[in-house]
């Protein structure tokens, strides 16, 4: 099935979007009054009162639930603990969402085996995600008992210190003495009064005001991989979905497949057999009463025999060619190339053949872009690279046309990428408007 550049892959066309524009004052300097820095800042201060809520409950519940094990209480105490454990992990990635902007999948749902209160203790005590929040519930609280001091002192250092010129004169003023006390003891006191004194204490508090926002948001990405680690999906269930959904597209893939094969069987080769059997009862009919129109019907029938043959090996070839399963991809590639419009170089560099599977995507996959470098890229040349780099095959198809391919825009490209991904493969373009285009794709190596 091929798709096309003009449409799916979006040759020749730009993307129309302003760039942004760019900001006056540097990132350094913008920090402090950037929005973000005040969320992160805000982010801090919340974990602290909700870390000891949540750490106050882990450490009652799993205790009261572990002393009460002797009996039948503790069990339902315990998976009590953990599913508290879990109505505040949502809570913690509610609050990283809108305020550090990091979007973190819920963990696997909890499967229980049947009805009632046992089967759904029994679903949390088995459940990784219960456990792996209740770890959370531990960790996260010395961390933002931490975060918090460090956050705090920080901020309120640096805006005091900062602003030291606006407010000096209320310790003259009001407290007895010249400004602040840098060092005393009982003979002696050092007092930050004068101008220069004033000012390099101003100069201090832009210092640390400047760079505070950024340990703050060094404090936060721990946080964030806190919560990420341990109150989103496991690595395994998120394998378990990524599979689910490429078996999915397989499925879907296989199904358009095997609809193409029968809409080309039904209006193709199906037709003309039908046909060819017609013409042959009417030339069986008239072979008594007339020879020589019998003949030249036999004469027609031949000819539409040699043209189903001919759509049956083509519709066999999109299949799986014969030439790949005899000789492999350098033949088969070999072969595609020279149905191009474009002069085709063709370079394979294997050890050995790849598994059946794979070399059938790997075909497939040069023969759908070539398809398309003919009808829609407008180029003069093209070249295909293919060799092995350590455990992957590599799949390189390179055009001269005009550029501008986009693997968002969906359509073609998009169908590519999501048959490359079910197997684990990858497809990377680089089509500026223009060109050259680029196109490589990994797949997996299975000898």
């Amino acid at each position: 099935m091929a798709t096309e550049y003009g449409h799916g892959y979006g040759y020749g066309q730009e993307d129309g979007r302003p760039a942004e524009a760019s900001h006056r004052l540097p990132a350094a300097l913008r920090a402090p009054f950037e929005a973000r820095s005040w969320r992160e800042f805000g982010y801090v201060l919340l974990s602290l009162p909700l870390s000891i809520v949540l750490f106050t409950w882990a450490v009652t519940m799993v205790s009261l639930g572990a002393g009460l094990l002797v009996t039948f209480i503790g069990v339902p105490v315990l998976a009590a603990a953990l599913a508290g454990c879990r109505g505040f992990g949502a809570l913690e990635r509610a609050r990283a969402r809108s305020l550090l902007r990091l979007d973190v999948a819920e963990p696997e749902p909890l499967r229980t085996r049947g009805p009632g209160a046992p089967a759904w203790i029994g679903a949390v005590l088995k459940s990784g995600a219960s456990w792996r929040n209740l770890l959370y519930a531990l960790l996260q609280f010395p961390w933002a008992v931490f975060s918090f001091t460090v956050a705090v002192t920080l901020w309120t250092t640096g805006w005091t210190l900062l602003t030291y010129p606006l407010w000096f004169w209320v310790f003259p003023a009001y407290a007895g003495q010249g400004g602040l006390q840098l060092y005393g003891d009982e003979h002696h006191s050092v007092y930050l009064d004068n101008p220069f004194e004033i000012t390099v204490t101003a100069l201090v508090g832009l210092l640390f005001t400047l760079a505070t926002p950024w340990i703050v948001r060094a404090l936060t990405t721990v946080d964030g991989l806190l919560v990420r680690g341990l109150l989103g999906p496991s690595p395994l269930s998120a394998r378990v979905v990524e599979l689910e959904s490429d078996r999915g597209v397989v499925v879907d893939t296989a199904a358009a497949d095997l609809r193409r094969i029968e809409r080309d069987l039904h209006d193709g080769a199906q037709a003309r057999l039908v046909s060819l059997a017609m013409d042959l009862g009417l030339a069986k009919e008239k072979l008594q009463e007339d020879p020589r129109a019998a003949a030249r019907m036999v004469e027609e029938a031949h000819g539409e025999v040699k043209t189903a043959l001919q759509e049956l090996r083509d519709l066999a070839r999109g299949i799986h060619p014969a030439v790949l399963t005899d000789r492999g991809l350098d033949a088969a590639l070999s072969s595609v190339a020279s149905r191009c419009t474009v002069p085709v170089r063709v370079e394979v560099d294997l050890p050995a053949r790849p598994a059946p599977a794979i070399e059938g995507i790997a075909y497939f996959t040069v023969s759908e872009l070539l398809q398309n470098i003919s009808k829609h890229s407008r180029a003069r040349s093209a070249s295909v690279d293919v060799w092995r780099a350590e455990d992957r095959l590599m799949l390189q198809v390179i055009d001269d046309g005009v550029g501008g391919a986009d693997v968002s825009r969906g359509s073609g490209l998009a169908g590519l990428a999501g048959r490359l991904d079910a197997v684990d493969g990858v497809l990377v373009v680089d089509s500026p408007a223009g060109g050259p285009t680029r196109v490589i794709a990994e797949l997996p190596w299975r000898a």
